[in-house]
């Protein structure tokens, strides 16, 4: 039998054969390497998808995939991928930012006012407040241990607060196109997302990144580690957020319309998870981001001609609504591989004795153990209780001499 230390988690048993398990931190989850099998197999089904939608707007609108069709096409995909990785970071460090919709919004709305003073002088404002805001954020997270969905919604709150102040569409005053660099943004944002996808993937990464995702009380801390890599997602998360929204203002045909942008919250969360990233945090592919991203606006564009849904509600619901069965997926074929009847450590010895917990061993598997009780020998008999009488000093009374 196998002594159990009841203090420590199922996930704290090491396979002890097995030595590239030894630099775990069985603190941080499940030993060993995740699988990234699924994620490969749920990229080639996005590529397929891809493909086809690509196919059908082509056949319906052709112009959509050339000249300033493309352009156009290339900049709302990178856009929308800013926000994509932005939720993508946050993630992953199990801190998910649920304001970045509307920083996003609000960012739109200060370029479309500002943006005439020229591009520097309405950017990098916004880029300071951004970042600020995002390190407020950081530090209600790491320094309070709360859950990042919570703040970052008062976060949101406070931003919506601000965006509420105009009443009326604002029309973009900048006369930046980013459509004459669209080829540029689209290949850096391909890269990036890509690199930052393999990157993720490396075992020591992977683990670092999702060390704020939570293996027992959710209340628990996680460590200064956790704590500076979450805040260093939740502050990035922040400032793409930014961006994307001064590339949905710059990009747009029209004024920017004031509302909560929780539609954009909702939209490139449910894009994220839809790619292949666990709403649980740590997993996540390496290129699902992106093909989601060009899946998303491949079928806006086809839908805006074939009058199918293109609202961001409908499409942000959809898209969250099968990232939540993708999350399903990777959690489960994404762990690491356990295999049935490999020996287990026995936990350390505290105070001198081992813990009284008690635990079956794996099945298939002897193991010797010492009995409580020596062996006892011919020596070691005691005579017959009935034969030597220990309660009587005299003789029964019936074998007296006066019967």
């Amino acid at each position: 039998m196998v002594y159990d230390d009841p203090g420590r988690t199922a996930s704290a048993e090491v396979p002890a054969t097995v030595p590239e398990n030894v630099l775990d931190d069985p603190e941080q989850g499940e030993p060993g390497r995740d699988r990234l099998g699924v994620h490969v197999v749920w990229e080639l089904v996005l590529l397929l998808a891809l493909a086809a939608l690509a196919y059908l707007l082509w056949r319906d609108d052709p112009d959509a995939l050339r000249g300033a069709g493309l352009r156009r096409l290339l900049v709302d995909a990178v856009a929308l991928g800013l926000l994509v990785l932005a939720a993508g970071l946050s993630l992953r460090t199990a801190a998910v930012n649920l304001a970045i919709g509307p920083v996003a919004l609000a960012a739109a709305l200060h370029f479309a006012e500002q943006g005439d003073r020229g591009v520097s002088a309405a950017v990098v404002p916004a880029l300071v407040v951004a970042a600020l805001g995002g390190l407020a954020l950081a530090w209600a997270v790491v320094v309070l241990h709360v859950p990042g969905w919570a703040a970052s919604l008062a976060a949101a709150a406070g931003v919506i607060v601000w965006i509420e102040r105009r009443d009326l569409p604002v029309a973009v005053q900048a006369d930046y196109d980013p459509r004459r660099n669209a080829y540029y943004l689209f290949a850096g944002l391909a890269g990036v997302v890509v690199l930052l996808g393999a990157f993720g993937a490396i075992r020591t990464v992977r683990r670092l990144v999702g060390r704020f995702r939570p293996v027992a009380d959710p209340a628990r801390r996680r460590g200064m580690a956790a704590a500076l890599v979450t805040s260093a997602g939740l502050i990035a998360s922040t400032v793409l957020a930014m961006l994307a929204g001064v590339l949905v203002a710059a990009n747009a045909e029209g004024p920017v319309t004031p509302t909560s942008g929780l539609d954009w919250t909702v939209l490139a969360v449910g894009v994220s998870m839809f790619g292949g990233t666990s709403a649980y945090g740590r997993r996540g592919g390496i290129f699902g981001a992106l093909l989601a991203v060009g899946l998303v606006v491949t079928y806006l564009a086809w839908a805006d001609g074939a009058g199918a849904p293109t609202d961001r509600w409908a499409v942000g619901g959809t898209a969250l609504a099968g990232g939540l069965l993708v999350t399903r997926l990777v959690e489960t074929y994404g762990r690491p591989r356990t295999v049935p009847g490999e020996p287990v450590e026995l936990p350390p010895v505290r105070d001198g004795a081992i813990s009284s917990g008690w635990s079956m061993p794996p099945g298939g598997q002897e193991r010797n153990w010492t009995p409580a009780l020596p062996e006892r020998t011919t020596d070691d008999t005691p005579p017959d209780p009935w034969e030597a009488p220990r309660w009587q000093s005299a003789p029964p009374r019936w074998d007296a001499d006066e019967r």
